[in-house]
């Protein structure tokens, strides 16, 4: 386990577990938190025995309510020198990475934490949970939570949000393709457990390369995404993990993934 003033990680069997833990700043984000989130994705990745992260926040009250506004001019400052900000560092960050995530939302989840959400590639959430984008109340807009919502949630329902700033229950964020499953608090647990289990039995490799591939077609016409996945498939029947996997299959028995 690694304790940062912020963020705490840990790893349990084959998942390695980001918490956000600032719980009576309703785990909102600043400069310790985003870095200490960055760190775990790169740890997670240096791991080999790692084949998922999950991505939550300490307590029961919030996921992340977004940036500590305690002090508000430290929250939206910048300095103008650099052309990018960390948070922004971060979205980039989670969509390059390699091995899949989940969000594990327990409590409210606003602001930079729609952005935390949506970073990651799978999501549960407790029934109770409040979504939302409340950032017009304060005078600004969440421009780069917009970045990876508009890939997610249907153009009317995002105009919605960011132009009202008012929540949402979890049931609305289900049904616009923010979460795969609201389940009671006290399943919570159990689903991500569930859902880590369907990952982690199946091949590294082809969950490897198969994150990269849909990051490199998300903005290709077809002609040119069938053109590069053709060629992807090729390689990846090369690989020992997909002859592993079709010699298991040909002799009924679960494979053994390397992961190469």
């Amino acid at each position: 386990m690694t304790d940062s003033t912020g963020v705490i990680t840990d790893k349990r069997g084959q998942a390695f577990w980001i918490t956000i833990n600032r719980p009576e700043k309703r785990n909102a984000l600043n400069g310790d938190v985003i870095a200490g989130i960055a760190r775990g994705y790169r740890d997670a990745h240096d791991d080999k025995d790692v084949r998922v992260i999950v991505l939550t926040g300490a307590g029961d009250k919030a996921f992340c309510a977004g940036a500590d506004l305690q002090n508000s001019g430290a929250a939206f400052a910048m300095d103008h020198s650099r052309p990018n900000v960390d948070y922004a560092d971060l979205l980039r960050l989670s969509q390059n990475a390699t091995k899949p995530a989940i969000a594990r939302v327990g409590g409210v989840c606003m602001a930079g934490g729609m952005g935390l959400l949506c970073m990651t590639d799978m999501a549960v959430a407790a029934d109770h949970v409040i979504f939302g984008l409340p950032e017009v109340k304060v005078g600004v807009f969440p421009m780069q939570v917009l970045s990876l919502l508009q890939q997610i949630a249907p153009r009317r329902l995002i105009n919605e949000w960011a132009l009202t700033g008012e929540p949402f229950d979890a049931k609305a964020a289900k049904d616009a393709g923010l979460l795969n499953y609201v389940v009671p608090t006290a399943e919570l647990d159990a689903k991500v457990d569930w859902l880590i289990g369907r990952i982690v039995d199946k091949s590294p490799t082809a969950i490897r390369r198969g994150k990269y591939a849909m990051r490199a077609i998300a903005a290709m016409s077809f002609d040119e995404s069938i053109a590069y996945t053709e060629s992807q498939i090729a390689l990846l029947a090369m690989t020992e993990d997909a002859k592993e996997g079709l010699k298991a299959f040909g002799e009924k028995r679960k494979p053994v993934w390397t992961g190469r």
